[in-house]
């Protein structure tokens, strides 16, 4: 209790805290956008409890991998080497991470694309086994994301209830903005596509990390806003020309 209000005293600690909430909430826009499409998939009664579900287990998840810092941090020594580069646990938890991503957005891109194909498969997976996996798949993401923001936020700060908070503003915000952005993608189709598109480029980022080629994330996050940026102006441009053409009939 006295370390804590030490911390609280401090203002470099007030700075990691804050820099810690906004880089969380900044890691977590890739898991919303995958959740959000994820439980547009279940039938409309279970969508919110699936989210809600999810992202409060995925809190639990964290929080847990937090107690664990000191074997966490220990993930990024390398296990094996090939083609040239040493691989640790943390490499092929993002590798792994990024192929589940890639294979998923493909998947679902398929389906967008021809929703024929499969409509009758698709139509009894979701209404059998849809809500147990889609808990199971954000808890599966999160845990890749997971990871990854721990050992980073251990190399910015050595105190553990600066992540814990960090962690729990981070995750209240997502459950906060899950819903309206599941919404937001299920009233616009073409958006669908483009988080998609976001999604695989989101993997093969994890990929790319996971073999020792470093991807600076604010090209990433610069790419996908403004591809969000250029299809606002189109959603904008469509509603104007259907207002126009209603009123004149």
């Amino acid at each position: 209790m006295q370390d804590i209000l030490l911390l609280m005293q401090d203002p470099t600690a007030w700075i990691a805290l804050i820099t810690l909430i906004v880089m969380e909430v900044v890691l977590g826009i890739d898991n919303l956008i995958f959740i959000s499409i994820l439980t547009n998939k279940l039938p409309p009664e279970n969508r919110e409890s699936a989210r809600r579900i999810g992202i409060g287990l995925a809190l639990v998840m964290r929080l847990a991998l937090l107690g664990t810092v000191a074997w966490i941090v220990q993930l990024t020594t390398p296990v094996f080497e090939a083609f040239g580069h040493g691989f640790s646990w943390k490499d092929m938890i993002l590798i792994a991470g990024g192929l589940f991503l890639v294979w998923k957005a493909t998947k679902e891109i398929h389906h967008n694309v021809d929703p024929a194909d499969h409509e009758e498969d698709f139509i009894a997976s979701s209404v059998t086994t849809g809500f147990t996996a889609a808990i199971g798949q954000i808890l599966l993401l999160d845990l890749v994301f997971s990871v990854d923001s721990i050992i980073t936020a251990v190399g910015m700060t050595p105190h553990l209830p600066i992540m814990v908070v960090s962690v729990i503003v981070a995750v209240t915000v997502m459950l906060v903005a899950s819903g309206p952005l599941a919404r937001f993608i299920e009233k616009n189709p073409t958006i669908v596509m483009l988080a998609l598109g976001f999604l695989l480029m989101i993997g093969t980022t994890l990929i790319a990390e996971g073999m020792g080629m470093h991807v600076p994330k604010g090209y990433v996050y610069a790419a996908m806003a403004f591809s969000a940026l250029v299809e606002v102006l189109n959603m904008l441009s469509r509603r104007k020309r259907q207002k126009e053409k209603a009123a004149k009939h």
